[in-house]
C-alpha cells in the first residue's frame, strides 16, 4: 500500500510509513466560488473567502442546508483530516459543523453547541459523545483520524476539538469499531448554518492510505 497525503491544489504521494502533513493552499485561490480542482461540493454554497486576514473555506448563510465538501482522493485505508473552524450563533440558534473520513456513510466529528459537546456519527446515528464547550465568534480545532488495528482488525476512530494552543495528548473521543467496515472514501468538511451566519475553514489537511 502507498500513503497519499492530500491536498485539493497539490497531491503528493509518498511512500509508506512517510509522516509529512500537507495543508490545503488556499493562498492561490481566487477569492469567490471554489473550483472542482479545490474541492467537490456535496451541498450547499460554498466559496473562497478572507477570515481574519486568512483565505477560508466559506459555507454561505443562506440557504440554510446541510453542507458538505469533499477534499483529496478517496482512501481505501487509515484516514484522517484536520481544520479549524470559524462559526457564529445567534440569539438562540447555533450552528453545527464538522469533518468526515471515509465518504458520505463513514464518521463524522461534528461540534453540537447547544447540547456542549462532540458527537461522533455514523450513518445518522450518534456512536459516541464528549463534553465540549464551544465559543461563538472564535476559531477552534477539530480532528478526527480513522486506523485499522492490523490487516483484518477492528477500526479505531478517534476524536478531538480544542481551542487555541497544543493538540489535546489524549483525544476527547475514543471508540472502537468491529463492524467490518471497508474504510474508503474521501475526507469531507460539514456544515449547517441554522444561527443564518457563515462557517469558515482553514487549515485544512487529510491523509488517506490509498491501494
Amino acid at each position: 500500500m502507498r500513503l497519499t497525503l492530500l491536498t485539493a491544489i497539490v497531491g503528493l504521494t509518498l511512500s509508506a510509513g512517510a509522516q509529512e502533513g500537507v495543508t490545503l493552499d488556499l493562498a492561490a485561490a481566487a477569492i469567490g466560488p471554489v473550483s472542482k480542482e479545490l474541492v467537490f461540493v456535496v451541498e450547499g454554497v460554498w466559496e473562497v473567502a478572507d477570515k481574519d486576514g486568512v483565505k477560508s473555506l466559506k459555507i454561505l448563510a443562506e440557504p440554510i442546508s446541510d453542507a458538505n465538501a469533499q477534499v483529496g482522493v478517496s482512501a481505501k485505508g487509515d484516514a484522517s483530516i484536520s481544520t479549524r473552524v470559524f462559526a457564529t450563533k445567534q440569539a438562540r440558534s447555533y450552528p453545527r459543523f464538522g469533518v468526515s473520513v471515509h465518504g458520505m456513510s463513514g464518521y463524522r466529528l461534528m461540534v453540537n453547541a447547544a447540547k456542549k459537546q462532540i458527537e461522533l456519527v455514523k450513518s445518522d446515528e450518534v456512536v459516541a459523545t464528549a463534553p465540549f464547550v464551544w465559543t461563538s465568534d472564535s476559531w477552534v480545532n477539530l480532528k478526527l483520524e480513522a486506523k485499522r488495528e492490523g490487516a483484518e482488525g477492528p477500526w479505531v476512530v478517534k476524536a478531538s476539538a480544542w481551542a487555541e494552543g497544543a493538540e489535546p495528548e489524549v483525544p476527547l473521543i475514543s471508540h472502537k469499531d468491529e463492524s467490518g467496515m471497508k474504510g474508503s472514501g474521501k475526507c469531507g468538511l460539514w456544515g449547517t448554518p441554522y444561527s443564518e451566519q457563515p462557517i469558515y475553514f482553514s487549515e485544512v489537511k487529510a491523509m488517506v492510505v490509498g491501494e
